[in-house]
């Protein structure tokens, strides 16, 4: 049986920043994963994608802001379960709970903070026949390493933000890049729109809309992928073919709590605490929803920040807390006193 304070499900960015709050307060944090790594979609779906709305960052990769956020929280020890989803949850006369993973190992804590993001995640494949023959032979649903794709033939379906920011990145490393799209209209940033357009300009990216992939062919592996165009059927020579449609998310077993669901997200308190309609379970980041929600990361940190606060008072009943800033107390700071801290920020100045 694992103990700890709070029990964080869901190890992405908002989970881990969790560890770092929640250190702050002394309280212990164990996260449980179903990914064999920390990170979430961060480290599984896009790692080299660079991300430019996080404070104080231009920009940052997406892997490295999993490395910086393991960093921040590692002084507070977190413990993890990863490659185990969390199955069923028992609360305890006591108020605590017990969760337990569907490989059988038992988690007993006093809060449980789902941070699961959108839940687990299956792509949104076309249907094209024979496209699972080549699966893992030239066929990917994302792009984790676009090394990988250097000198290549390739070819990008979608009509989203990923579909034109992965062409954009590809065009300086793939020997070729198409980008295919059933309508002549995109989904995504306008910025982004434009920049494949000019990137087409220069010869840099092959554009195709209307265009649909209707068939892929190869001996023991992809070598060409057919489209379907208004004036007919072409056929491209590709090493690879990515189709970006999006991903569908599902909460799985979390979605049997008992917890308040609308539109496949958890339900929250947000003038309080991120509180679930279950007293002692949170749900922050993108998994839950309430009245103005934006599905940010940063956003995911605030409400992070807010609910170890009313985990605090949990696993503390009756415990005053100040709070103190960072700034003048540090991290280790926290034990001892503001006006000691302030004295030897003034010692140092002089």
């Amino acid at each position: 049986m694992i103990k700890t304070d709070i029990l964080i499900i869901g190890a992405g960015p908002t989970g881990l920043f969790t560890v770092f709050e929640a250190g702050l307060l002394k309280l212990k944090c164990h996260i449980i994963d179903a990914l064999a790594q920390p990170g979430g979609q961060l480290s599984e779906i896009y790692p080299k994608k660079p991300i430019y709305d996080i404070p104080g960052f231009p920009e940052v990769m997406a892997g490295k802001l999993i490395d910086n956020l393991i960093e921040q929280g590692k002084q507070f020890q977190p413990g993890f379960t990863l490659g185990e989803r969390a199955e069923t949850i028992e609360k305890q006369d006591d108020g605590s709970f017990i969760v337990t993973t569907n490989k059988g190992t038992q988690h007993h804590t006093k809060v449980v903070a789902i941070a699961g993001g959108l839940g687990s995640f299956e792509p949104r494949k076309p249907l094209i026949p024979n496209i699972h023959e080549f699966e893992d032979k030239g066929v990917a649903y994302m792009i984790k390493d676009p090394e990988v794709y250097r000198d290549k033939k390739v070819v990008i379906a979608g009509g989203g933000d990923s579909a034109l920011d992965w062409s954009i990145y590809l065009a300086d490393i793939a020997k070729e890049v198409t980008l295919i799209h059933r309508r002549n209209e995109f989904r995504g940033a306008l910025d982004s729109v434009e920049k494949v357009r000019e990137l087409k300009l220069l010869g840099k990216i092959n554009l195709i809309t209307p265009g649909e992939v209707v068939g892929l062919a190869g001996i023991e592996k992809l070598d060409q992928v057919v489209v379907e165009t208004p004036d007919g059927e072409v056929t491209l020579e590709a090493d690879a073919f990515i189709p970006l449609f999006g991903l569908s998310p599902k909460l799985g077993p979390i979605g049997d709590w008992g917890l308040e669901i609308e539109k496949n997200a958890i339900k929250v308190n947000n003038a309080l605490d991120y509180q679930t309609n279950i007293p002692g379970v949170f749900a922050i980041g993108d998994v839950n929803t309430y009245p103005g929600k934006l599905k940010l990361i940063l956003c995911g940190f605030h409400e992070a920040t807010m609910m170890c606060q009313a985990a605090y008072q949990i696993v503390n009943p009756g415990k005053r807390y100040v709070m103190k800033y960072t700034t003048v107390s540090g991290i280790d700071g926290f034990d001892g006193t503001r006006k000691e801290a302030e004295k030897a920020v003034v010692q140092a100045i002089d």
